[in-house]
């Protein structure tokens, strides 16, 4: 296998066309997938979806305490309004994808993208986007963003050729519900919401069809460059992907997992041992988030000493998106993926 790099979404630099083109320039080969950076509104993750809803006519604003994970604005239905009868309309993803696809089409043919990269979208999940901005009626309106997510990804897939695409699930909110850290509106314990979590990234996961790449990025958060909890282990990870793998009717492309700056310990990758058998089955392609600008090369090394000591052959990332830093640091870090790809046993 090839020294193989990921990047797992926002690049706030200045323009999708600068994203592609310094992306393409440093990590050449090494990245088979190129996102657009989600630059612009985007950048802020699923931050841009609050403003579609404060828009919408059904919704009204509740105020919410401040904190790191919880002071964004949230809304409610208004009285009298049937969620049922609720429809979201344009969400912008299918938009913005449809932009970047005309820039990368330009970038390869202009030589600068290899024609053998796939343009790479990253999408949230419905879970992410009702639990983070809605107060009531989460299972109804749930269900109504996921049609309309879904009718998006459909516009994707009529524009972007199957073999020239990448989709790519940004699983966040989950694990904070499976981590006892939010409430949800399904299940009752771990073993129940865990299953009910990976019937539905599997919903929108059988979506896309085959020749199209998918991928799920686990993510325990990056406000401020902090976890909202700082992951004891990859259990939870490893039961994520066992469980969605297990109930795709297509292949699980790739995995990407994130490793804290200060887990350079075995024991932080040995649940991983029991997905590995899954992932070979599965040509699932593993992805570890172990590349911090903190701490460069020499942290990288350790942490791809300590996970080769359960798993070989995987490649390498940050843990989340490149957002919320300077373009000097974008450069750098993009520099640091490509030659911390090159230190993992193969």
């Amino acid at each position: 296998m090839p020294h193989s790099v990921l990047l797992c979404g926002s690049v706030p630099l200045n323009s999708v066309e600068s994203v592609f083109s310094t992306c393409a320039s440093i990590l050449g080969s090494s990245a088979t997938r190129l996102p657009d950076g989600e630059v612009g509104v985007r950048l802020g993750w699923i931050t841009f979806q609050l403003d579609l809803l404060l828009a919408n006519p059904d919704f009204e604003m509740v105020p919410t305490e401040p904190g790191t994970y919880s002071s964004l604005p949230r809304v409610r239905l208004r009285d009298g309004v049937a969620a049922s009868n609720v429809v979201f309309g344009e969400l912008g993803y299918a938009k913005a994808a449809k932009e970047s696809w005309t820039i990368f089409q330009k970038l390869v043919a202009q030589g600068t993208i290899s024609p053998e990269t796939r343009f790479q979208v990253c999408l949230p999940t419905p879970v992410a986007v009702i639990g983070a901005f809605v107060t009531n009626y989460h299972d109804e309106l749930e269900r109504s963003y996921e049609s309309r997510l879904l009718t998006e990804l459909k516009e994707i897939l009529d524009f972007v050729p199957n073999d020239k695409l990448a989709i790519q699930l940004d699983v966040c909110w989950e694990i904070a519900i499976l981590e006892g850290l939010t409430s949800s509106w399904f299940g009752s314990n771990y073993e129940e919401q865990l299953l009910q979590v990976v019937e539905r990234l599997a919903r929108l996961g059988n979506a896309v069809p085959d020749g199209v790449e998918f991928g799920i990025h686990l993510c325990y958060g990056d406000a401020g460059h902090k976890h909202f909890k700082e992951p004891v282990n990859m259990s939870k990870m490893v039961d994520i992907a066992m469980g969605l793998i297990s109930r795709l009717n297509r292949p699980l492309t790739y995995l990407h997992l994130p490793v804290p700056r200060s887990r350079d310990d075995v024991a932080y990758f040995a649940p991983l041992q029991l997905a590995i058998p899954l992932l070979a089955c599965h040509q699932t392609q593993l992805f570890l988030g172990l590349v911090h600008l903190t701490d460069g090369e020499e942290g990288a090394k350790k942490r791809i000493d300590a996970a080769a000591e359960v798993v070989k052959g995987f490649g390498v990332s940050t843990e989340c998106g490149l957002g919320r830093r300077p373009e000097e640091h974008i450069i750098k870090l993009l520099s640091l993926i490509r030659t911390v790809s090159g230190l993992v046993p193969q």
